[in-house]
């Protein structure tokens, strides 16, 4: 992509949701800040054992645009790059997360999987 049609395509996004803005503030800025420096390690490789550098400030609930939970500091969560936008964004596309148990049945109870049970 050009660099015109990154800023046309950027400035069409944050139109959709004036909110992207809340991530230029000094609040979140330092919101940001805090998260890292107090957990500085992917929380999603630490389940598994690993010790990674996280890089990325993520909200555990989506907050699609109510600030409360945008600038709450306990709805953060520390993870790398790859996890942010690998795993963590088909899982909010999904709606479930993804994964089973040791008897192969679904972690997360909202799995379609589940719907029956």
């Amino acid at each position: 992509m050009t660099r015109a049609r990154n800023r046309d395509h950027d400035r069409r996004r944050r139109q959709l949701a004036p909110w992207r803005d809340w991530y230029g503030t000094p609040e979140w800025r330092e919101l940001r800040r805090l998260q890292l420096q107090e957990h500085p390690l992917c929380e999603r490789f630490l389940q598994r054992g690993h010790r990674v550098f996280a890089t990325v400030c993520d909200h555990r609930k989506p907050h699609r645009g109510n600030a409360e939970l945008f600038f709450d500091p306990s709805n953060l969560a520390s993870l790398c790059e790859g996890c942010h936008n690998g795993s963590k964004q088909r899982e909010e596309r999904r709606g479930y997360v993804i994964g089973v148990d040791a008897t192969g049945r679904p972690l997360d109870k909202s799995h379609p999987w589940n719907a029956n049970k």
